[in-house]
């Protein structure tokens, strides 16, 4: 059959309308695929200088290196070290492949240079880094390169301390080794610095950390970790700052210091690692290879961080509240109780009581003669130990003017001739009530002023711990306390009964603050009453009548906790202490007989350290590198203890199986190292499921 022209034409249309809408759909308009994300970081290239060059010139000034593609050096001036350490800082800065080192002074002669660069250099685009990288030559005709390495932590807390300056001193020949300068110092220099030998820095045996900068230097990394390279034979002492002023010295008692106990001589041996290569597609190990290796020593150093105990004292505030009250606020805490007394007073006369904190750094002086109240000035003598340029404590005596600010007075008294008047109103008004009605009303000028009266505030609130005791605070210190106008009550059924009431106890510190028992009845309602005028205070004031309620928990809601302690030698003081999810304090417990007990502790999920306790004060004492006294150690107990109600655990601590650096809990870690991009630490919460399965 012979086709038409007219349908073959029509026909050859279609199919061109046809292929131009696949062809149109198979060529969208989109995005084009640029391929996987980049996780690679930069690649060394070269460097001029070569790296480990040596017999480079004292006047070198600039120092190039080059890489695969562009980078930039973030936080140069934190995060990149150059040791030795020079006078001026030197800059690194980056310029599309290079990064450039420039020194400001001159090297110094045969010494082997280390620029660490930690993880500060990453590529432009996508913020990968270069982690671990460093760059070292010699001006001498040979190139150190010895290393040691370790970890920084906190010494309490036993964080990893991050960005920390980490500083040698190199020892000549001739000096003596740490353990034979000096004696441990006593248990008494512990509590008392200013009586602790050596007294000031030049009889120190670290007076260097004072007045030398290091000889080398480091810092540690996001996990604490440090290792200073380029280092020669020789022994070395070992030091960790903050050196927030970057002088490589120990010149702010502001700063937290570490430092080692003995002498570290760097070296390195020869060892061999295994590498198990496994078949990609079976699975199975298929190659087991030997790689020889150089371990430098040590590697595995350990300095516990912490403000020194020897720290600048100043008064940081002083003033006179009131009329009745004068108040000091130290910087720091005092080891005793600063000498103070009123100009003018005769000596041995007590002029006022003392109210004080445990670490006598806040004090408050309530005045006891009326004449000292009316006086408007007054001026006090207070002295108390304060370093000097040789780091030595010697008493320094301040003399504060006080005055009243009778701007106040004035304004309470017009606020008590306003009540007064508002009285007198509210009087009148009754008055002209009862007058309107016919009845007999009380004459208007009967209005007294209000007497003052001394406030009690109670501080348990409603619901009270069965072991712990009853709190009262008085507004001025009490003068007299009659105990047979204080009356204890207990519920029977639905009838209030009294009971003996347990013997008042004075606050050692707070002449306001009373205790009253530490050992109620479970699931129990109480009542307390103070009638009024039981307790006369200064100034002529007597309380009104107070009472408060409050009930005890069931003795089944409570739980309690036995840590045994399997390795801690045996007479040697300490105690452990509790902590909750967020590493803080929630009770303590000395350790006696190998075990600590916590009784009626709430049901949940406890955490706990020991703490050291060298001079068995029930309290953590930092450290002094003057004396060489370490801050008290503590270790944790690596696992969360979950208890659940009315149950009694007993669990065995073997305090050194775990090592130092491992041993606190991650869930409880606030300065955590930074993971990769796209990763994520799915490990405490394995952790922690892990601990509550085992209940």
């Amino acid at each position: 059959m012979k086709i038409s022209h007219r349908y073959f034409g029509a026909f050859a249309a279609l199919l061109l309308i046809l292929t131009l809408a696949l062809a149109e759909g198979c060529a969208s308009i989109g995005n084009p695929s640029g391929g996987p994300r980049d996780e690679r970081p930069p690649r060394f290239m070269s460097a001029s200088p070569a790296p480990g060059s040596v017999d480079i010139p004292v006047d070198k000034e600039r120092f190039t290196l080059t890489f695969d593609e562009l980078i930039e050096v973030k936080d140069p001036t934190t995060k990149v070290i150059i040791s030795p350490p020079s006078k001026n800082i030197p800059r690194v800065a980056a310029q599309g492949h290079r990064v450039t080192v420039t020194f400001q002074d001159s090297l110094q002669p045969n010494t082997t240079y280390t620029v660490d660069f930690a993880d500060a250099i990453q590529d432009l685009n996508e913020g990968n880094q270069l982690k671990n990288f460093s760059y070292t030559f010699s001006t001498g005709p040979t190139l150190d390169s010895l290393r040691i390495a370790g970890r920084v932590l906190s010494a309490l807390e036993m964080e990893p301390m991050q960005l920390k300056l980490v500083g040698l001193h190199r020892l000549d020949p001739e000096e003596s080794s740490l353990s034979s300068q000096y004696s441990q110092p006593s248990q008494n220099s512990h509590n008392s610095p200013q009586s602790a030998n050596p007294q000031n820095i030049n009889q120190s045996l670290h007076k260097s950390l004072f007045t030398k900068p290091f000889d080398h230097v480091g810092r540690t990394d996001d996990r604490g970790q440090f290792s200073i390279e380029g280092l020669a034979p020789g022994r070395y002492r070992v030091y960790a700052l903050d050196d927030t002023n970057s002088d490589y010295i120990f010149s702010n008692s502001e700063e937290e210091v570490a430092f080692l106990d003995v002498d570290v001589s760097p070296s390195f041996t020869e060892a061999t690692a295994i590498d198990s290569i496994f078949n990609l597609k079976t699975g199975l190990l298929d190659t087991v290879v030997e790689r020889h290796r150089t371990v430098f020593l040590p590697n595995d150093l350990i300095l516990r961080s912490a403000k020194s105990r020897r720290n600048q004292q100043y008064i940081e505030k002083y003033e006179r509240v009131d009329s009745t009250r004068i108040n000091l606020l130290f910087h720091y805490p005092n080891p005793t109780l600063p000498s103070l007394h009123l100009v003018g007073m005769p000596e041995g006369s007590e002029p006022f009581i003392i109210e004080r904190s445990a670490t006598n750094d806040t004090i408050a002086l309530w005045l006891r003669s009326p004449a000292l109240v009316a006086a408007d000035t007054l001026r006090l003598d207070v002295g108390y130990m304060r370093l000097d340029s040789l780091q030595q404590y010697q008493l320094k005596n301040d003399t504060l003017r006080l005055t009243t600010d009778r701007t106040a007075i004035k304004r309470a008294q017009e606020n008590a001739r306003r009540q007064l008047e508002k009285q007198a109103k509210q009087l009148a008004r009754e008055a002209k009530r009862k007058a309107d009605k016919g009845e007999e009303a009380a004459p208007i000028d009967s209005v007294t002023p209000p007497t003052p009266l001394m406030r009690i505030e109670f501080k348990n609130g409603s619901n009270q711990e069965i072991n712990r005791p009853l709190i009262f605070e008085t507004s001025v210190p009490p003068l007299r306390i009659d105990t047979t106008a204080i009356h204890l009550e207990e519920k029977v059924d639905t009838i209030w009964r009294s009971i003996p009431l347990p013997p008042l106890r004075a606050d050692s510190l707070n002449p306001r603050r009373f205790m009253i028992g530490d050992s109620w009845k479970g699931a129990t309602d109480y009542r307390l009453t103070i009638d009024s005028l039981a307790i006369t205070g200064m100034y002529g004031l007597n309380n009104r009548k107070s009472e408060t309620s409050f009930r005890t928990k069931e003795d089944k809601q409570y739980c309690s906790l036995i840590l045994r302690l399997t390795d801690w030698p045996t007479g040697r003081p300490a105690y452990v202490e509790l902590l909750n999810q967020s590493d803080s304090h929630l009770a303590l417990a000395p350790v006696s007989a190998g075990k600590a007990e916590f009784r009626y502790l709430a049901p949940g999920k406890y955490y706990a350290r020991i703490i050291d306790d060298r001079n068995a004060d029930m309290r953590w004492d930092s450290g002094d590198p003057l004396t060489g006294l370490q801050p008290e150690e503590a270790y944790y107990y690596p696992k969360a203890i979950n208890i659940k109600q009315n149950w009694n655990k007993d669990e065995s601590w073997a305090v050194f199986a775990t090592p130092v650096d491992k041993m606190k809990p991650e869930l409880l870690l606030k300065n955590k190292p930074t993971l990769p991009k796209g990763r994520t630490n799915n490990r405490n919460r394995q952790q922690e499921e892990e601990d509550d399965d085992e209940e």
